[in-house]
């Protein structure tokens, strides 16, 4: 008897978090399958989250909540869609040359439980560098936890969502940059107008989970990538820009 009623709380307290996490019958097909349902389950019965709110951002690959610690701190909570097939396309380029990441595998769940991982790992050696980015809570399997960057569970607004551009934010970001290259040893890979907010009047970078370690055999042309986005962008707002080559040279060293 006793262990039947054990088996019913559990289950009961596996339907509340289902209700109270899941957005729509979409969002519950696509995020909250059995296995990540267990995985928020054993993050909150460890305390390092307390509520899920709303849906804060969406994509393809993933889905970010507004959140809150056991002390109602806003945390923000990343979940890796482990039934998209788009790990399997491109990913693995950002995941063969990096040493951490050495032997993953070709199924879906790995691969995405290996980006969840290497996300949680690059922004814990950015932050740890003093580089601006939402500071790493807590991850395993396909959850990511982290500090929520905005006000009130409102996101801070991105670079592409501000109505102003300034030439002090654009050298913000290069120095942003060039910390994380120098200090951190990476190289974002992905970085662009939709990957940095406006927070405090200062720039955060964030979406780490394709940053690659500075000798990466590809780290040099991922950078180069990353300054040409941020360089396009300024010179559409009428921003006056460094030439690409001196940009990246400031930022190396060489």
């Amino acid at each position: 008897m006793k262990k039947l009623q054990e088996r019913e709380d559990r289950f009961v307290k596996q339907q509340l978090l289902l209700r109270r996490f899941s957005d729509d019958y979409e969002t519950l097909e696509d995020v909250w399958d059995r296995s990540t349902l267990m995985t928020l389950y054993r993050i909150i019965r460890r305390g390092v989250v307390r509520r899920v709110h709303g849906t804060v951002a969406s994509g393809k690959e993933a889905r970010v909540y507004a959140a809150e610690d056991p002390q109602g701190t806003p945390l923000a909570v990343k979940i890796y869609l482990v039934s998209t097939a788009a790990f399997k396309r491109g990913r693995m380029k950002y995941l063969m040359g990096d040493p951490r990441f050495r032997s993953v595998g070709k199924k879906t769940r790995k691969i995405v439980y290996a980006w969840t991982s290497k996300e949680f790992k690059n922004l814990t050696l950015a932050h740890r560098n003093g580089v601006r980015v939402p500071k790493p809570i807590y991850s395993t399997g396909n959850v990511l936890v982290m500090e929520f960057v905005g006000e009130d569970f409102v996101s801070a607004p991105t670079l592409k969502e501000l109505n102003r551009s300034s030439k002090t934010f654009y050298r913000q970001i290069l120095s942003q940059v060039r910390r994380l290259y120098r200090k951190a040893g990476l190289v974002h890979s992905d970085l662009s107008e939709f990957n940095i907010f406006y927070y405090g009047g200062k720039p955060v970078l964030f979406d780490f989970a394709q940053a690659v370690l500075r000798d990466h055999p590809l780290a040099e042309e991922f950078l180069s990538r990353d300054i040409s986005n941020i360089t396009r962008f300024y010179e559409r707002k009428g921003i006056e820009v460094w030439d690409r080559e001196k940009t990246i040279s400031w930022i190396t060293g060489r």
